[in-house]
C-alpha cells in the first residue's frame, strides 16, 4: 500500500507514520520538511512542499498518486477546498483527521456515538473541523470522492502534557506552587495515547467499508480530571495544592484556553468505540494514563526540568489564583 501524510512529524501523525512503517506501507510525508525535531521518523520519503501553497504542492505532487492520504494538519475548510482538488484522481481515499470536540456541547447523553449530532456553540476550532467535514460530505454527493472521517478526542505522547499549562504545571508541583485545575475536577475524561490512536488509524487506510464514514478513535479508559492531576503528581512524587477555579472565570482572564475549556475539557466525555472497532479488530486501547505519566515525566526530567517555565502561563496562574482567593474570601465575610 502506497499512503501519504500530509504532516507527519506531529504527535498523532508520526505515531501513526511508525506504525506504518513497520506493517511494511510505503510512506510518503508531504510536508515543509523543517519539523522533524522531537519526533524523527525512519523510513519515510518525504515531499518537500507547503501544503498551504497549491500551486507549489500540485507541481510537487506531479506523477504521484496514492492509495490513501491523510491530511493531519487541515483545519478550514480552505483546506478542505484545496485537498480536494490536489487529490481528485491522485487517491483512492482520503482521510481527513477532524475532532471529537466537535460533537455536542454539552453533550445531551453519553456515551458518544458518531449520530451524535456536530454541535459545538463555544470553539471556533471545533466549528471549523464541522465545515471542513461538511466539504468532503458535498464533495462526495458531488463527485464521489472518497473520504473518511477520523475524529480523535485528547492524543498525547510522552513529549504532550494533557493539562493546561503544559510543563509549567509540572514546574508548580515541584516547586509546590498552587495549579489551576478547572471547574471541581470531577467531570469525566478520555486521554488516548497516540500509539493506541495509530491501530486504529491505519486499520481503516484501504478499506472499501471505510469510504462516506466517520469514526472517532480514542481509549475506553475514562478519567476524572482531579484523577490526572494525581496520576501526575504521583509521578512526580509530590503532593499537589490544586485550586479548582470555575471555567467561566479562566474564560475571562484568556480567551484562547477558555474557549478550549468552554467548548471541549469542562464537560463530560465518553465514548463508544463500537464502530471502529468493527471494522478494526486488533484497535483495543492497552496504554492507561498511569503508564503514559511515566513516560510523561521521565521525558519532562530527561528534558524539559532544568528549563524555564512559561512566564505567561506562571504569570496567568498566579493573577487568577490571587484574584479568586481575594473573591471568595470576601463572599465568605
Amino acid at each position: 500500500m502506497k499512503v501519504l501524510f500530509i504532516g507527519g512529524t506531529g504527535n498523532i501523525s508520526s505515531a501513526c507514520s511508525d506504525l506504518a512503517i513497520s506493517r511494511r506501507i510505503e510512506l510518503y510525508h508531504l510536508n515543509r520538511g523543517l519539523s522533524a525535531g522531537i519526533r524523527n521518523v525512519r523510513g519515510a520519503k518525504t515531499i518537500i512542499s507547503d501544503i498551504r501553497n497549491f500551486e507549489e504542492t500540485q507541481k510537487a505532487l506531479e506523477g504521484y498518486t496514492f492509495d490513501a492520504v491523510v491530511d493531519f494538519i487541515a483545519y478550514l475548510p480552505e483546506h478542505i477546498e484545496n485537498d480536494i482538488a490536489l487529490f481528485t484522481g491522485k487517491t483512492n481515499q482520503y482521510v481527513f483527521i477532524s475532532s471529537a470536540s466537535a460533537y455536542q456541547t454539552p453533550p445531551q447523553k453519553l456515551p458518544i456515538t458518531e449520530d451524535t449530532p456536530l454541535d459545538n456553540p463555544y470553539w471556533e476550532y471545533s466549528r471549523n473541523k464541522t465545515a471542513c467535514e461538511n466539504k468532503l460530505k458535498e464533495a462526495f454527493i458531488k463527485n464521489g470522492f472518497p473520504y473518511t472521517i477520523v475524529r480523535p478526542s485528547h492524543t498525547y505522547d510522552k513529549t504532550i502534557l494533557p493539562v493546561v499549562g503544559g510543563y509549567t504545571v509540572l514546574h508548580r508541583m515541584v516547586q509546590g506552587l498552587p495549579v489551576i485545575l478547572h471547574g471541581d475536577g470531577t467531570s469525566l475524561w478520555t486521554l488516548t495515547h497516540s500509539s493506541d490512536f495509530a491501530v486504529g488509524l491505519i486499520g481503516l487506510l484501504g478499506l472499501a467499508q471505510a469510504i462516506n464514514e466517520a469514526f472517532h478513535i480514542t481509549s475506553n479508559e475514562w478519567l476524572t480530571w482531579n484523577g490526572i492531576y494525581t496520576i501526575l503528581a504521583k509521578e512526580l512524587n509530590v503532593t499537589p495544592h490544586i485550586v479548582h477555579i470555575p471555567s467561566e472565570i479562566i474564560a475571562k482572564y484568556d480567551q484562547t484556553i477558555g474557549d478550549g475549556l468552554l467548548g471541549d475539557k469542562s464537560q463530560s466525555m465518553i465514548f463508544d468505540n463500537s464502530k471502529i472497532r468493527k471494522l478494526v479488530p486488533d484497535f483495543n486501547p492497552v496504554i492507561t494514563f498511569e503508564q503514559g505519566a511515566i513516560e510523561i515525566i521521565k521525558w519532562y526530567r530527561e528534558n524539559t526540568l532544568q528549563k524555564e517555565p512559561d512566564e505567561t502561563i506562571n504569570q496567568l496562574m498566579d493573577t487568577i489564583i490571587q484574584d479568586f482567593t481575594i473573591y471568595s474570601e470576601k463572599i465568605k465575610s
